[in-house]
């Protein structure tokens, strides 16, 4: 495996992520959440930053760039579509460029929804995604910016991927988010299940990220709005994903 992923909380609940190309030494960041925080992961770590990776101009993903990159004279890289609110980004990037970090190679996925430009880092060989606040355990990202088609989009291109990917989401949202699902899936035996997990995990203060994309499939809510079963709990049989999907969403900003 050609990256060494290491990821440490920060702020109230973020996580940040350093990655290193072992063939490389390259580093980089995905966002800059908390200064404080990424410095001295690198410091424990005895690494250099050279790039950071931006999913989108959320305060909590961008806010800590241009500190980082007076600092260590890094490249940022991040999304086209909402260039003019990354602070300090070098390169634009799109859906389908590819990012190389040293010898590993991510490839951009444009899933807007949350914002209007948000993107996603796929590292296919290591099997890991960099999805920022497009997924989450059990849970998406609030439509502050996108429609319910574009999110419904966006997440086509995460469930593409391969089963096994590990979903790398930006927040320890999981316990709050298992809560709700039940509501609207609660024939899921699945669920059920990883709910006492995620109570477990949570009450020894355990991180639930990453996530697997095969657990998604079988538990996230807003990946199921197709399922028959969801559709009965929402009082929608038989109906359009999207507008179930957008059911859903409004719901659980609601609860």
């Amino acid at each position: 495996m050609p990256i060494e992923i290491r990821q440490f909380p920060c702020l109230s609940d973020n996580y940040g992520f350093l990655i290193r190309d072992k063939a490389s030494g390259m580093v980089a960041a995905i966002d800059t959440p908390e200064v404080s925080a990424i410095n001295k992961t690198l410091e424990d770590a005895g690494w250099r930053l050279d790039y950071i990776f931006n999913t989108h101009w959320h305060p909590d993903h961008a806010g800590g760039n241009l500190a980082l990159k007076e600092q260590w004279n890094c490249e940022i890289v991040g999304p086209a579509g909402e260039a003019e609110r990354i602070p300090g980004i070098d390169r634009k990037v799109a859906d389908g460029d590819v990012v190389m970090l040293g010898e590993a190679k991510s490839t951009v996925l444009d899933t807007p929804g949350h914002t209007s430009g948000h993107i996603v880092y796929h590292f296919a060989d290591d099997g890991a995604a960099f999805v920022g606040d497009t997924i989450f355990a059990m849970g998406c990202g609030r439509l502050f910016e996108g429609t319910p088609a574009q999110m419904v989009s966006s997440l086509s291109k995460i469930t593409a991927m391969p089963p096994e990917t590990m979903l790398y989401c930006a927040h320890e949202y999981t316990a709050a988010n298992a809560a709700f699902a039940a509501t609207v899936d609660p024939e899921n035996v699945a669920l059920a299940a990883r709910i006492e997990e995620v109570k477990k995990l949570r009450g020894e203060n355990t991180p639930t990220v990453p996530t697997k994309l095969s657990r998604e499939l079988a538990t996230n809510p807003f990946l199921r709005a197709g399922q028959p079963s969801v559709q009965r709990a929402v009082g929608m049989p038989g109906g359009d994903e999207v507008e179930v999907f957008a059911e859903i969403r409004i719901r659980k900003d609601n609860f």
